[in-house]
């Protein structure tokens, strides 16, 4: 389709609308745009599609037995038999004015409507029981494919589909589940410990669309609207947890792709020690968490860690004589005893606006998701000068580029040094597998180099912690589905105010300077961290070179 040919269909689309709005002004009927309305396939189906079309009508929504219709004319005397239809079926119509292209829409969604079993109307909720025996039978990638080349793709079985991934992908411990959409087929992919991996690509994309409407439906968005992104979630009780499913939707060349973010609260439910620490990080930490005021930031891109580190740092400080309030986009996991709010555009509640409520009601602690504009970071600063523990995450690639970030936003150099405390760098690289892990020797040129590498660490390091001569390397078994790694641990830096720090940010906020004073202070670097780790045995060289770049022996 030409730009032109898309200009004169959305021209002709708002004179339809237009139109619509005026024979409802005239009519006494409110107005309906379906592209803008959410749509119930169980309105849809409570009339055949043959009536629906010789009418002019659709179901849009049900709520126990109230059903809102849109018409194109609604005093046309089929309208009128549909309406005496429904109510002598205890239903309550009302009727809506819509346009052609809307009832078209609509429509268009009675091909998900099954004609047996009407699989995709019914019940929503996701079958706890089979669901759970699922997780506890599929334990592998072979596992989930084998279970998915038996579903009958045939009858649209949407439910068995759903249900084998979702189980799948919790059993596996997937932290996204993509759904994609090619062009004569649909695929699922698992990210497992950072990466992707190919699980089933045999999807027909009839059963692929009655698959997307499925998890549209569960997660409240739109199921009539194919050409915007949506953005939903729904929560599925499995082992006597709630795992909640934060899904996003976006229009693709062949259709739409979904990924399924998979937030188990098993996942974060960490303390400080299990985050993968040394004992002089953990002690820098304590000693920041224990002020009574200060910021602490924690960088890094998405993915790497940053949320689950700072609800650590949460729970280390929940207390009763302590008031923890967070502002979120979204809330991840709840956390018991901390009262936890959640951005909301549509009412105006941003960060900034948040924020700037949540000081007025004397907290102890804030934790602000994350600093994004000048206006949440000046808020954040002043919070934190007066008298609150404030955390909040930014996007640099290390702790030195924190500062000049700041200062891009339009943070006053004078404001940042004593307001901030600590600025925390992380990445995540995957461990090791504790069962199939395999001992290896170091190469001469390896252990000259891990040599030299111990013997310029910190002072503050326990070098006898790591022994010279030995590194491990991946094998691959059935515990972790034959990639030789499972799970993963933070590798981290740690860049602390004081003094100096503020004298030189004061003067001169580049990375140049603050490398300087992370010399002075003597700090541990993200790849020196990961390094360390692999000489422990938690994870290779290979991997720390993967996450933090070439090694710089």
């Amino acid at each position: 389709m030409t730009a032109l040919q898309v200009e004169l269909d959305r021209l002709h689309r708002e004179g339809e609308e237009r139109d619509a709005q005026r024979r409802a002004q005239s009519s006494g009927h409110p107005y309906l745009d379906a592209t803008k309305t959410p749509s119930s396939m169980e309105a849809l189906k409570l009339v055949p599609e043959g009536r629906a079309r010789e009418a002019k009508v659709a179901g849009v929504e049900l709520r126990v037995q109230d059903i809102a219709l849109a018409a194109f004319d609604p005093e046309h005397p089929r309208v009128k038999e549909i309406v005496k239809d429904l109510e002598s079926r205890k239903y309550k119509p009302k009727l809506f004015v819509a346009s052609q292209s809307s009832l078209d829409q609509l429509w268009r969604m009675y091909k998900f409507v099954p004609p047996d079993t009407g699989e995709i109307t019914g019940k929503v909720e996701i079958e706890r029981k089979h669901l759970e025996e699922l997780r506890d039978r599929l334990k592998t990638f072979g596992d989930v494919e084998k279970e998915l080349n038996q579903v009958d793709f045939k009858r649209l079985a949407t439910t068995a589909l759903l249900e084998t991934v979702l189980a799948g992908a919790i059993s596996t411990r997937a932290s996204d589940v993509h759904f994609e959409a090619e062009e004569k087929r649909a695929k699922v992919r698992f990210r497992i410990d950072g990466l992707l991996h190919d699980i089933f690509g045999k999807i027909p994309l009839r059963n692929y669309g009655s698959l997307v409407s499925r998890i549209k439906l569960l997660s409240g968005m739109k199921i009539n609207v194919y050409g915007e992104p949506q953005d939903g979630r729904f929560t599925i009780t499995l082992g006597g947890k709630e795992i909640e499913m934060r899904v996003s939707v976006i229009p693709s060349e062949f259709g739409e792709t979904i990924v399924m973010r998979v937030l188990d609260p098993g996942a974060t439910a960490v303390d400080l020690r299990d985050l993968g620490l040394r004992e002089d990080d953990l002690a820098i930490v304590e000693r920041n968490l224990a002020k009574p005021n200060g910021l602490i930031l924690n960088t890094g891109p998405t993915g790497s860690g940053k949320t689950t580190t700072l609800y650590a740092f949460l729970r280390k400080l929940n207390d009763p004589e302590s008031k923890v309030i967070t502002i979120e986009d979204p809330i991840e996991y709840r956390i018991e005893g901390i009262e936890q709010t959640q951005v909301d555009p549509g009412a105006n509640y941003t960060f900034a606006r948040g924020l700037r409520a949540i000081v007025r009601q004397d907290p102890d602690v804030i934790l602000v998701g994350e600093i994004r504009d000048l206006e949440t970071a000046d808020i954040a600063m002043q919070a934190a000068l007066t008298g609150h523990l404030v955390l909040s995450t930014l996007h640099t690639n290390d702790a030195v580029g924190a500062v000049p970030r700041l200062v891009n936003l339009g943070v006053k150099p004078s404001t940042i040094g004593p307001a901030l405390s600590l600025v925390i760098a992380q990445r995540l690289v995957r461990k090791l597998c504790g069962a199939c892990r395999k001992e290896t020797k170091q190469t001469p040129d390896i252990r000259e180099k891990v040599k030299k590498f111990l013997a310029s660490l910190p002072s503050k390091v326990d070098r006898a912690k790591y022994p010279l001569g030995k590194l491990y390397k991946p094998v691959g078994c059935p515990e972790c589905n034959g990639f030789g790694y499972r799970g993963r641990v933070g590798v981290f830096e740690f860049l602390e105010s004081g003094p100096r720090f503020e004298e030189l940010v004061l003067k001169e906020a580049s990375e140049v300077a603050l490398k300087r004073i992370a010399k002075e202070q003597e700090m541990v670097t993200m790849q020196e961290d990961g390094v360390l780790k692999a000489l422990l045995g938690l994870t290779d060289l290979e991997e720390v070179e993967r996450v933090t770049g070439a090694l710089a022996w």
